[in-house]
């Protein structure tokens, strides 16, 4: 039989899994979806770390009976040192895969504090400190795609730290992020630094903006007066976010083949990809592998959960289907402004909301190592007094 995962690296598209728990790694799990599915990266998020630290605390035991008495360590540094551990091993599993590719694949991403997205200075010291600590080639460092990080992200390219810009939803945020990267090249090309091995992904999420758009739609079609103004409504439903994305890649390519880029290829320059994230489906009424199959196409990444991972590998469907139709999306996009839905709004609320789910459970996950702590250091506990 033929696993579809296979089949979708094989069509030029990368497969990264947007997860990690140290349980997977011990197990051995992932060194089999890199040798059985072709899973060539991996991106994690404080909403990711939160739940594998809550939901599978065992995994972690042994390394909490080492760090939850040392008193140098607060929660953060704690979390840290956790994660550091995890990514630098799945960096090590993924290092044949960046070998292989010279650099083109094989990243495992690690995000700065969401506390810090609209802290410039902040995020430069804690990208560049986390950067060091991974002490890895193939990391990337996560950054939201606020419009303060845009200074940031073409600094810390500039300097060789890795970059994966999370949370884009609109394709003017995606142009602020591009042009940085560009920049960043240039900046090192000036100074006569290596272009080859500086590596970024640009993260546009898809289905976060069908589950916003879709709510808004139904409100007009509630409230519509007429059968036909509630069609024009309903029938834009889940399709917003797969033609914002398939233009999004248009202006990639656009980028791609222009002649600044062109020049920088030649000093040996790789482009920055576009990444699918957000990738599993929260309506059950579509198709739960819909975010990857409409999204197909070569020099792109889909990073998927380990429940459309699953479900891809089990009976998703491989076609070239990024490019396909993109008329239909402009004229999706183009409906969907005269119904009175500006898409620019609905990123920018966007962007607010996906901080937001980033903040809450880093602030959670934070409350449950200092409560582990507490358990840990309690008098009368196994480890009080350890040293």
């Amino acid at each position: 039989m033929t696993n579809p995962l296979r089949e979708l690296s094989q069509s030029g598209q990368s497969v990264w899994y947007d997860s990690l728990r140290r349980g997977i790694l011990v197990s051995g799990e992932l060194a089999r979806f890199i040798e059985e599915d072709g899973l060539t990266g991996l991106t994690t998020n404080p909403a990711i770390y939160e739940k594998a630290i809550a939901e599978n605390g065992q995994d972690y035991e042994a390394a909490f009976a080492r760090l939850a008495p040392r008193h140098d360590l607060d929660a953060k540094a704690i979390y840290e040192t956790l994660a550091i551990e995890d990514i630098r091993a799945a960096a090590d599993l993924l290092r044949p895969v960046y070998d292989r590719t010279a650099g083109r694949d094989g990243y495992v991403s690690l995000e700065v504090s969401p506390v810090l997205a609209h802290d410039a200075a902040g995020t430069m010291a804690e990208a560049r400190r986390l950067f060091r600590e991974l002490a890895r080639e193939n990391v990337l460092v996560k950054i939201p795609g606020t419009p303060e990080s845009a200074p940031v992200i073409r600094s810390l390219l500039s300097e060789g730290v890795n970059v994966n810009v999370t949370l884009l939803f609109s394709r003017a945020a995606y142009a602020r992020v591009a042009e940085a990267y560009e920049a960043a090249l240039e900046d090192r090309a000036a100074r006569g630094r290596d272009l080859s091995r500086v590596a970024s992904v640009a993260s546009f999420f898809v289905s976060r903006v069908d589950t916003l758009v879709d709510g808004r739609l139904e409100k007009l079609a509630a409230a519509s007066t007429s059968r036909e103004g509630r069609e024009r409504a309903l029938a834009l439903r889940g399709t917003i976010g797969i033609a914002n994305a398939k233009l999004a890649y248009q202006d990639w390519r656009a980028r791609t083949a222009d002649g600044r880029f062109a020049r920088l290829a030649a000093a040996g320059a790789r482009p920055q990809r576009l990444l699918w994230a957000s990738t599993s489906t929260k309506n059950p009424r579509y198709r739960d592998v819909m975010y990857v199959e409409e999204l197909i196409g070569p020099e792109t990444v889909n990073t998927m959960p380990p429940a459309t991972f699953t479900a891809f590998r089990d009976h998703g469907r491989v076609h070239p289907t990024l490019e396909s139709d993109v008329e239909g999306a402009h004229r999706a996009l183009s409906e969907l402004g005269a119904l009175g839905i500006s898409l620019d709004e609905v990123a920018g609320d966007l962007l607010s909301e996906g901080l937001r789910l980033f903040e809450e459970p880093f602030a959670k996950l934070l409350a449950t190592i200092e409560a582990r702590r507490g358990e840990r250091t309690a008098p009368g506990s196994q480890t009080e007094g350890l040293a």
